[in-house]
């Protein structure tokens, strides 16, 4: 692209809101920024004079060509905008390198006897939607609480009161059987609205329910009943207690903090749900001194919430933006309701942003001090692996099966010190039969190698385990060309304590100062690929065993195979019932007829 063509496109911008693209002469997108007048805001990067920060003059020197995208609205421009960041990771653009969905709870208030359950993405189907809940451990506590105090049902059955006998959650009172008819809808609902009122921060409202049914329990002399009850305020109250943040309003909020040191800077965004404070997440960045505050607060909001997560009704910063009003109308339609982006400089909204920035500072000096053991623990590597560059991005694989049965492999990545998980892959051998871990290892480098994927080349590869392992992996690089890259396996001798690392063409392994930065490093990406394999392995596990003759029968869905063996216990006694009580059971007679066929040996 010539100079010529890029002053031509300069004089022709649209005046209209919308994004620009800046590309350099390998046509990569460097930047993406939105304007709500393009000629306006594309010239100033090259006016003469102008104010540039070194980021920014950068920037400008590297600019080969430029595209924009013309927008109906400068609402319209900022939702492009984060889509197109989000798609296209700028090197110039301040970008949020965590991206996945985050966990919900789920209510499904219209159906007759509703359930909780963990989802990822909000949807508009009339169900109520709590969270996000981040870490999930966050989630796993709220889920232990409510369980504990209300006995909503949690099996996957359809529940129509017609079940035979109930499960092991009714003898310990962590559910009312609803399933047998033993508690009526209303009652159910009963349950559901103090789970809502809980959820939602709504203390007084929960706690004068549960004292009102325990009153009309013992009136009635259902003394049994009251005393569960009791049990129940006094749980809750207990959890209330140790959980809610000390503030009036219960409205949900989201809070930012800040805090910088040196070059690095750190985002906290905590999720206060009817004042319980539910979870955090943290964002870094080690290189930011050319970003403003409100740049980094601006980015962090249309990424984050670029997603379909529901913003909450009151998000509290650390700065003012100049572009409140905007981005609160894009929240409000994202939530179906108003949202309010507030900056408090005092009151009791202030202390969350201070407590937001106190985590941010906490938060800061952590990874500075991790960053300074990753550097030092790559440095090591080099040095004993005799590498030409020190290793950013390092790939760990790793084998996971029983017997070569379901047998799977995993790929993780760490770069710049970090898990990247966007780049993890997962393998489902094909090639190999039985236990073969050798075979499984090289296919999977193979697969990954080999691949046209457009993931980035490692510095380095980690194999999970000692010279076989290792020998496999490099004839699987070999067959693929790859074989230039560097390679490693990292094992323990039987009966010894330290880490080995194993090379190609040298019969004695390194081994490792358990201290060592390096040893730790090495350590934790095998620890990781082990666990993304199991994981995997027992996903895939689960389902098998999951699975049934049932499946195969036409007319028995997932419900119908879960109710059938409930009801009579196993495939068996399913194929010994009479036509009546297979019936009973909710089969029509061509389902029963099909069942009959599939079941009955030749």
């Amino acid at each position: 692209m010539t100079t010529d063509v890029l002053q031509s496109k300069l004089d022709h911008l649209p005046g209209q809101p919308g994004c620009y693209l800046f590309r350099n002469a390998k046509r990569e997108i460097l930047y993406v920024g939105k304007a709500a007048v393009l000629a306006d805001r594309v010239r100033s990067y090259f006016q003469r004079g102008s104010d540039q920060t070194p980021k920014t003059a950068l920037l400008v020197n590297e600019i080969a060509d430029l595209e924009t995208i013309v927008t109906r609205s400068e609402l319209e421009a900022l939702i492009l905008e984060s889509n197109l960041i989000k798609r296209h990771r700028p090197r110039f653009n301040i970008v949020l390198r965590d991206d996945k969905q985050y966990p919900y709870l789920r209510l499904p208030i219209k159906e007759h006897f509703p359930r909780l359950s963990i989802v990822r993405r909000v949807q508009k189907d009339g169900a109520l939607y709590y969270g996000p809940y981040t870490p999930a451990g966050a989630l796993r506590e709220t889920l232990k609480v409510i369980r504990k105090a209300f006995p909503l049902a949690t099996c996957e059955i359809e529940i129509d009161g017609r079940a035979d006998r109930a499960c092991i959650e009714f003898e310990i009172k962590r559910c009312m059987a609803p399933c047998t008819g033993n508690q009526s809808r209303d009652e159910y609902h009963q349950i559901v609205k103090q789970v809502r009122q809980f959820l939602e921060g709504r203390d007084r409202e929960l706690l004068d329910s549960l004292r009102e049914d325990m009153e009309r329990a013992a009136e009635r002399e259902a003394f049994e009943e009251a005393a569960r009850l009791r049990d129940r305020l006094f749980s809750v109250e207990r959890t209330l207690e140790k959980q809610r943040i000390t503030q009036v309003s219960t409205t949900d909020q989201d809070v930012i903090g800040l805090a910088r040191q040196g070059t690095a800077a750190d985002l906290q965004l905590l999720f206060v749900r009817g004042g319980l404070l539910i979870g955090r997440k943290d964002f870094f960045w080690p290189q930011s001194t050319d970003s403003s505050d409100e740049e980094l607060v601006r980015s962090a909001i249309e990424q984050f919430y670029n997603k379909e997560g529901q913003p909450p009704k009151e998000l509290l910063v650390p700065t003012t933006l100049d572009e409140a009003p905007l981005i609160e109308q894009w929240l409000s339609e994202k939530r179906g309701d108003s949202v309010r982006i507030l900056a408090p400089e005092r009151g009791a909204k202030h202390q969350l942003v201070l407590l937001a920035e106190e985590n941010a500072g906490a938060a800061i000096a952590d990874h500075l001090r991790n960053e300074a053991l990753d550097r030092q623990a790559t440095a090591e590597l080099k040095r004993l692996l005799r590498l030409d560059t020190v290793p950013r991005r390092i790939e760990g694989f790793d084998i996971s099966n029983i017997l070569g049965n379901q047998s799977v492999a995993s790929l993780v990545v760490w770069e710049d010190g970090q898990a990247k998980k966007s780049d993890y892959r997962k393998f489902r051998i094909q090639t190999v039969e039985g236990a073969n871990d050798f075979a499984s290892m090289q296919e999977a480098v193979m697969r990954r190698y080999g691949a046209t994927e457009d993931l980035a080349r490692p510095d380095l590869i980690l194999i999970d385990g000692g010279l076989g392992q290792l020998s496999a992996a490099l004839e699987g690089l070999k067959q693929v060309g790859q074989d230039q890259i560097p390679i490693m396996g990292l094992a323990k001798a039987r009966g010894e304590k330290e880490e080995r690392i194993f090379l190609p063409g040298r019969k004695n392994p390194i081994v490792l100062r358990p201290t060592s930065p390096a040893t730790h490093l090495v350590q934790r990406i095998r620890d990781e690929a082990h666990r993304f394999a199991l994981t995997y392995h027992r996903n895939l596990r689960g389902k098998a065993l999951l699975s049934s003759e049932l499946d195969q029968i036409a007319g028995i869905g997932t419900i119908r195979r879960k109710r059938l063996l409930k009801q009579f216990g196993s495939l068996q006694r399913v194929a010994a019932a009479t036509d009546d009580e297979l019936r009973s059971a909710g089969l029509d007679v061509s389902t029963v007829a099909a069942l009959r066929k599939a079941l009955t040996p030749s």
